[in-house]
């Protein structure tokens, strides 16, 4: 009973599933089906009866429909057959009627075809009858052009073309002799054209050959009008009483040097004042102006024109190799762009279009990058102040002339401010050797006076009042020696000097006054306390505690900065998979710069060299301790970690090479040991033991902040995410990236307590 009762509940089961598989699409059958195998046991072979049972029904319902309709398509065909006898019969006829036709209509169209070629001949004989009115000046008019082009009267050729085209032409252009003419004139433009274009190359070799004498000749003129400003101001500046920069006089020889140094006085009677105009003759290309503009083709002329301008402007900016040597080269380098520009600034005003503002500002911009990469470069190699000083000057008359024609020039003064400094350099090390001779020839002894006479000769050169010394009789000395004078006077010197490049400079004399400050400042603190400390090193001169101790912490600075400069060219690469084995080159030329420094320390006080000794150590160690936590450092490999190892061993092992004699232990190694503690825990990854003993006064890892571990894991956790650095890690055992999360998040925990006790 109950497998029966089971029989008849899938029964209905399975019409449902049959119902399904008839109306869903075909992809949707799977599931359907799937869920009679998830029936009951033999529910499969009651669904296959009942598919065959379903199947049989629909192949009786076929079999009635095919015998309901068998008789009519039956009858269909039997009515086809009747029809396609028809239709041949229809074929027949219809193809016969049409040969009929065609032959009937030949005869109509061959006389139709007649009486259509006579009136096209008829229309054909009123037109030519027309048109060979218009031949005759057509043709005159054509022979007159050939005279015009014969003459060289290429303007009025052009007027002839013109008429042609736009009058004659158009009334005979459909004859083959009007199109042989018409194809013609294109030629003739050209030939024009050509002849032009060779008169405007003849033009621009002119300009190119006379950019010399015409640069030379604006800037003479701009120098005059410079100077005569300048006597006007200084006859003001005497007039008033004003004195703007120092107390003391500037020599007026000085001044009249400044003023010829750019330009050789030519003869001393005047001369004609030279324009461009008289120096080129602009005639061609006005010409060819004219000429393109007339045959509609400005912008070809134009273009051309600017760009052979822009060649010519690159071979003029092109400086001579040799040029630095002498102030001549410089001269003849600047004489040339003024020539160039002059010329674009003529055409600028007396052509329209042809050059315009935004293309000289363009073309000047261009230039002047390239002036101002040319001056940069080459006053580099000046070594003498002289030269540095004519170029200063050539400068400021190239940029006033050229301001004169309405271009910028800032950004050349701002250039003089460079070279300014180089020029201050030069005077330094002039001067450097000025007092290593002044101190060389010193006796280092009061300076002795037996009269008055001697007394104010000490003291106009050098302004010493003391009350006591005035009362004292003579014979009587200085507290000083023959030094202190001296250096006086080529402190003033250097002064006038510094004043030479400051003047002209379109400054304020208070930013003068600055310039000349700074300058002053570095010859005092730099240059001329770099020759004192010198005289420290002298066994035989006796100076004050003080100046030695200035000596030891200018020593300890410099050798400080030299670190910095071998530190600063480190080149990393802080995502490299494995070490290079070997330590980095920069830190073995570092550590091989200090072994020959502290050898040459030897003949130092033991407690100097020693300190510097520690001092330079130390400064290595945070440096390098800084470079692996730079912010900008966003990645760290553990291959790069292991190459930064190698170097630091070098540092210690350079330490422990005693470098400097008198180092109890390890006390230079020392300077190391925040380095080799972190980096120690990172190498053999003992966070265990870190975290265990952390804040012990024993613990392995003392020195190591956790804020530092936890800036330095951050930066390794980085370059796991997108280099696979860790890839090691995830092999073995994916729980270790666990761990590192573990250990950053102690960390921060740690960190967050110092934070909070603090």
């Amino acid at each position: 009973m109950a497998e029966s009762g089971e029989g008849l509940g899938t029964v209905p089961e399975h019409e449902r599933i049959l119902q399904e598989i008839e109306s869903t699409d075909t992809a949707c059958v799977g599931p359907t089906l799937r869920s009679v195998y998830d029936d009951q046991p033999n529910a499969h072979k009651k669904f296959m009866e009942k598919l065959d049972a379903c199947i049989r029904n629909h192949d009786k319902e076929i079999e009635k429909m095919c015998n309901f309709h068998h008789q009519g398509f039956v009858d269909a065909i039997t009515e086809l057959l009747k029809v396609r006898t028809d239709a041949e019969k229809l074929k027949v006829q219809v193809t016969d009627t049409n040969r009929r036709f065609q032959d009937a209509g030949k005869e109509v169209i061959v006389q139709t075809e007649d009486i259509i070629r006579c009136r096209i001949q008829q229309r054909n004989i009123t037109t030519v009858v027309e048109k060979l009115q218009l031949c005759l000046p057509v043709l005159e008019m054509y022979s007159k052009l050939k005279e015009q082009m014969s003459a060289k009267r290429y303007y009025s050729a052009l007027k002839t073309m013109e008429q042609l085209e736009n009058v004659y032409f158009p009334r005979v252009s459909q004859y083959r002799f009007c199109q042989l003419m018409i194809e013609n004139l294109p030629k003739l433009r050209e030939d024009i054209k050509e002849i032009s274009m060779s008169d405007l190359k003849d033009f621009l070799e002119s300009i190119r050959k006379h950019s010399d004498k015409i640069g030379e000749t604006a800037m003479k003129q701009a120098q005059q009008q410079k100077t005569f400003s300048v006597a006007l101001q200084k006859q003001n500046n005497v007039k008033f009483g004003k004195n703007m920069y120092i107390n003391d006089r500037i020599p007026e020889e000085r001044n009249e040097i400044v003023l010829k140094q750019t330009f050789e006085e030519e003869d001393a009677s005047e001369e004609e004042v030279l324009t461009v105009q008289d120096l080129v003759d602009f005639s061609p290309v006005y010409r060819c102006l004219h000429i393109y503009s007339v045959l509609g083709d400005e912008e070809t002329f134009e273009n051309y024109y600017r760009k052979q301008r822009k060649k010519q402007a690159r071979l003029v900016l092109q400086p001579q190799s040799n040029m630095h040597e002498t102030v001549d080269g410089y001269r003849r380098y600047f004489t040339q762009i003024v020539g160039f520009f002059v010329v674009e600034d003529h055409i600028l005003h007396v052509t329209q279009g042809l050059v315009t503002r935004a293309y000289t500002d363009e073309l000047w911009n261009m230039a002047l990058s390239k002036i101002i990469a040319v001056l940069r470069a080459h006053s580099s190699y000046c070594t003498d102040p002289d030269l540095v000083l004519e170029l200063k000057n050539l400068i400021v008359i190239f940029a006033d002339t050229l301001q004169g024609y309405g271009f910028p020039v800032n950004r050349l003064f701002d250039l003089l401010f460079e070279i300014r400094d180089q020029y201050n350099e030069t005077l330094l090390k002039k001067w450097a050797a000025v007092f290593r001779d002044i101190f060389e020839e010193d006796n280092y002894s009061p300076i002795p006076v037996v009269n008055e006479e001697e007394y104010k000769i000490v003291i106009s050169k050098f302004p010493f009042q003391d009350p006591d010394l005035e009362k004292q009789s003579f014979p009587k000395k200085f507290p000083m020696s023959q030094s202190v004078p001296r250096i006086y006077i080529q402190v003033k010197e250097f002064i006038y000097a510094s004043l030479q490049f400051s003047e002209s400079l379109h400054r304020s004399s208070t930013e003068i006054d600055d310039m000349l400050r700074k300058s002053t400042n570095l010859l005092l603190t730099r240059t001329l306390n770099s020759c004192l400390l010198n005289l420290i090193r002298k066994p035989h001169i006796g100076l004050t505690e003080d100046a030695r101790h200035a000596a030891e912490g200018e020593i300890y600075t410099k050798l400080n900065q030299k670190i910095d400069e071998f530190v600063q060219l480190a080149d990393y690469d802080w995502t490299m998979s494995e070490p290079d084995g070997r330590a980095s080159g920069y830190l073995m030329d570092l550590i091989n710069f200090l072994r020959s420094i502290f050898q040459v320390f030897t003949h130092l006080p033991g407690k100097v060299a020693q300190t510097a000794c520690m001092s330079a150590c130390q400064h290595l160690s945070t440096s390098l301790m800084q470079m692996l936590l730079d912010n900008e450092l966003k990645q760290i490999s553990m291959g790069a970690i292991q190459q930064f190892n190698l170097d630091v061993i070098q540092c210690e092992l350079f330490a422990s090479s005693e470098p400097v004699p008198g180092f109890q232990g390890d006390t230079l190694q020392l300077a190391f040991i925040d380095l080799r503690q972190l980096l120690d825990l990172f190498m053999v990854w003992d966070w265990s033991t870190y975290l265990a003993d952390y804040g012990q006064p024993a613990s392995k890892y003392l020195r190591v902040n956790p804020n530092t571990a936890l800036t330095l894991l951050e930066k390794m956790k980085d370059t796991n995410k997108k280099n696979n650095i860790f890839a090691q890690f995830r092999k073995n055992d994916r729980d270790k990236q666990k761990l590192i999360e573990t250990v950053m998040k102690q960390l921060r925990s740690l960190v967050n307590g110092m934070s909070q006790h603090t």
